[in-house]
């Protein structure tokens, strides 16, 4: 926890736990939803407060946090970075190079002002580093989503981020919409592949991530795949 300097990331925003809940919620069990991946490990980060306000600084801090933990021998393999601003930080693309060099792969939310990345970036999923994905979101008919940021270049893959129903504080579900609902679709799938492939690369579980999408035409010259993950054949 970052924003009080504790060992204790309770989230009090609700967010996260939407978010963490479409990585990995349990499947199988009649409870709630399912998520990507039924069983996976999440390492909780929290550098917003309950109104959802951060610093850059706190989200340095979170990211160092996850590399140390990595050199000490935790097996954590991706950043999901539901977040952002179109505020540049030399700083901040420094600790996900950083990040990348420890083998962490970092997919980050595109943005939701409906604008060109290519021409107004959105950081951090805007830093040209190799461990970056940027996610696009889409609606059920597999449109892009109208808030959807986009980019042909600057913007890799898109997934489903409309009234997506994940866990909520207090035992709660609740349906959110977001390119922070797209992104860690992106995530769950990673760590599909690595269960699969445990020693994959940084660079080569991006790849696959990326040639694993079904083309759409509405994606086309709007991403990098022109597409939208596929889970399936991404294992």
């Amino acid at each position: 926890n970052a924003v009080e300097n504790s060992a204790d990331p309770m989230d009090d925003n609700g967010h996260g736990t939407h978010c963490a809940g479409i990585i990995g919620a349990e499947g199988g069990n009649d409870i709630g939803i399912a998520g990507v991946n039924w069983k996976v490990q999440i390492m909780p980060l929290k550098f917003m407060n309950a109104g959802g306000y951060g610093t850059t600084k706190a989200a340095i801090e979170a990211i160092n946090y996850v590399i140390d933990r990595k050199k000490a021998g935790v097996n954590v393999r991706v950043i999901s970075a539901s977040w952002g601003s179109t505020q540049k930080s030399r700083a901040l693309e420094d600790v996900i190079r950083k990040a990348g060099e420890a083998g962490i792969l970092f997919v980050a939310a595109s943005g939701n002002a409906s604008t060109n990345n290519d021409r107004t970036p959105h950081y951090p999923s805007s830093y040209n580093l190799p461990n970056v994905i940027s996610v696009a979101a889409l609606d059920r008919n597999d449109q892009l989503a109208t808030f959807s940021n986009y980019g042909v270049k600057s913007v890799a893959i898109a997934a489903p981020g409309v009234d997506i129903l994940s866990t909520w504080l207090g035992d709660e579900y609740e349906e959110k919409s977001g390119t922070s609902m797209a992104t860690p679709v992106i995530s769950g799938v990673a760590a599909l592949i690595i269960a699969h492939e445990p020693n994959i690369s940084v660079d080569q579980l991006r790849a696959k991530l990326l040639a694993s999408v079904d083309p759409l035409e509405s994606l086309k010259g709007k991403v990098v795949t022109g597409g939208r993950i596929n889970a399936a054949k991404a294992v």
